[in-house]
């Protein structure tokens, strides 16, 4: 088995048209030599997640960005598994938000199927993958596990991250700083192992 592929540097497509995930990206990747340019900004299509899991959606999402752009492109496909729901809304946290991603509806949601659960254990997943215009994509996943609370709290961050808590915190990914949610997200475990595989010397 090959050593993995390393970024070498220079342009690279994030493949979201997802504000608030392009931010958290750009800030996690700011360490490195990465010129970023979303696929909003590029005018670039949001495929189909057809995807059954989150790596396969992430690989997929990066790959169509990369071919369409001609550039390396990072992709992440994340969501909320909630343990009483049977891991849901899982690969589909976006699409409980409706044609408009309103979160607001979407928390509602996972309180209404939550019900009187006495279990009220989830965990963020984050897969990123990061593909090369020849097709060759690096793919790893990250996760955060916690507890929901109800009714929301907190503005910053975005998504689900109002009623949130990780595991060994008392405020919601919603009220935390955001430096600080990046030190223990989801998305900041899978970016230390992407680093670790694509970045890191």
């Amino acid at each position: 088995m090959g050593s993995a592929r390393k970024f070498g540097g220079g342009r690279l497509v994030i493949a979201s048209h997802n504000p608030g995930k392009c931010r958290e990206i750009a800030a996690l990747l700011a360490p490195w030599d990465a010129e970023i340019v979303s696929a909003a900004a590029l005018g670039l299509a949001e495929p189909e997640e057809t995807g059954a899991t989150f790596a396969a959606n992430a690989a997929l999402k990066a790959r169509e960005a990369s071919k369409a752009s001609g550039l390396p492109a990072l992709a992440d496909d994340s969501g909320l598994a909630v343990t009483a729901l049977d891991g849901a809304p899982g690969i589909y946290s976006a699409r409980w938000g409706g044609a408009e991603k309103d979160f607001d509806a979407a928390m509602a949601r996972v309180n209404c199927e939550l019900g009187e659960a006495a279990d009220r254990t989830a965990r963020f997943v984050c897969a990123l993958s990061l593909c090369w215009p020849d097709g060759h994509a690096e793919t790893v996943e990250g996760l955060v596990e916690g507890a929901l609370v109800w009714p929301p709290r907190g503005t910053q961050g975005f998504g689900y991250d109002p009623i949130f808590v990780a595991r060994g915190h008392t405020e919601t990914f919603g009220e935390m700083d955001p430096d600080a949610k990046h030190a223990i997200s989801h998305r900041a475990d899978a970016f230390r192992k992407l680093v670790a595989v694509c970045f890191a010397a």
